[in-house]
């Protein structure tokens, strides 16, 4: 390893921090496997925010010829195909972190992390960040009060409304694809009917709007909202949600000049969406979005947290403890993600 100079990288492509997550997990090697891939920087300048030497670990159990090159400042990066730049968080020891367990050190590093980025990408240094898996039990093992990224994210922005977006990327060049929103996330299922309101919902419609424009070239989207229960209530024989809150959400979020339509149930809407009838699906919950979207495609999902004033994007995948260290993780979903997180960062840039 060495320490790159620190002259700032003259560079129009949008440097994407991509912050390590939990380093006994797959995180690294994600990292590292899809790091000789031209596409990881066709579109972005990544610089890694983690452990150079849990990140050299990974290089080394990957089997690859890659030298990784600590700076102190994220401008500094000058990512190559043999040479990853790394900016380490002072303070974080993850130093004899066992592969494939839970550890309160990485749980609580994943956090330090996370936040490096966030006030890097806050104060203008990155223009996205682009996050690896985390543990939820390593975290709460370290003392982080949080369930998950998201809510450390809209914690850390300050943002009251906020909602987690999976996408699926469309194939080849054309744009589109397909997001699937949550009204509600990480929550036992037991507390989502308390949660949703109609303007919970309707909130949720309009971040789906407004989010996937940039995905469409401009374009508005085609919104359609799940319903809550089976049938989408069947009219009131299976429960009252539809008539009460998401039904009276629609017509709200429609009246805002929204292309929405629902409630439709769920059943037969994924299939609809799937085909290109919709661009965004308002889920009620987290398994009714997720099942769908990451049974369809699951190695080039996308997380993208909405509502923030910074951009970012996730692997759709956890830190699968099962297989890590043996050098064999897929990079699909890192790709897509940072190809994502370039996309959305560059009409900020243009702006700015």
């Amino acid at each position: 390893m060495r320490r790159a100079e620190e002259e700032p990288v003259k560079d129009d492509r949008p440097l994407v921090a991509l912050t390590m997550g939990d380093v006994a997990g797959v995180g690294p090697e994600v990292i590292a496997r899809a790091w000789p891939d031209s596409p990881l920087r066709d579109l972005a300048r990544p610089v890694v925010i983690g452990c150079a030497e849990a990140l050299g670990r990974a290089v080394r159990s990957c089997g690859l010829d890659l030298e990784v090159s600590r700076v102190d400042r994220p401008e500094a990066a000058g990512p190559s195909d043999r040479v990853i730049p790394c900016l380490e968080v002072p303070g974080v020891d993850v130093a004899g972190v066992p592969l494939g367990r839970v550890d309160a050190r990485a749980g609580r590093a994943a956090y330090e992390f996370l936040v490096t980025a966030i006030d890097l990408a806050l104060a203008g240094r990155v223009d996205a960040i682009t996050t690896m898996p985390l543990n939820k039990e390593s975290l709460h093992a370290g003392g982080v009060p949080y369930p998950g990224h998201t809510e450390i994210l809209a914690d850390r922005c300050r943002v009251p409304q906020h909602a987690m977006m999976l996408y699926l990327p469309p194939r080849g060049e054309s744009t589109g694809g397909l997001g699937v929103i949550h009204a509600t996330l990480h929550v036992p299922l037991r507390k989502v009917f308390d949660l949703l309101t109609v303007e919970r919902v309707c909130e949720t419609i309009l971040l789906a709007s407004d989010s996937m424009r940039p995905l469409l070239d401009g374009r508005a989207p085609r919104v359609a909202v799940a319903g809550l229960n089976p049938h989408a209530g069947e009219h009131g024989l299976f429960g009252d949600e539809e008539i009460r809150i998401i039904a009276p959400a629609v017509a709200r979020a429609a009246a805002e000049g929204v292309a929405v339509e629902g409630p439709i149930a769920a059943d037969t809407l994924f299939a609809r969406a799937i085909e290109g009838e919709f661009d965004a699906v308002v889920a009620m919950y987290h398994d009714q979005g997720h099942v769908a979207l990451k049974t369809i495609g699951f190695d080039r999902a996308v997380n993208i947290t909405l509502g923030l004033p910074i951009v970012r994007t996730s692997v759709a995948h956890g830190t699968a403890f099962d297989i890590a260290g043996l050098g064999i993780v897929r990079t699909d979903s890192l790709i897509a993600a940072v190809r994502v997180a370039a996309q959305l960062a560059r009409p900020r840039l243009s702006v700015g």
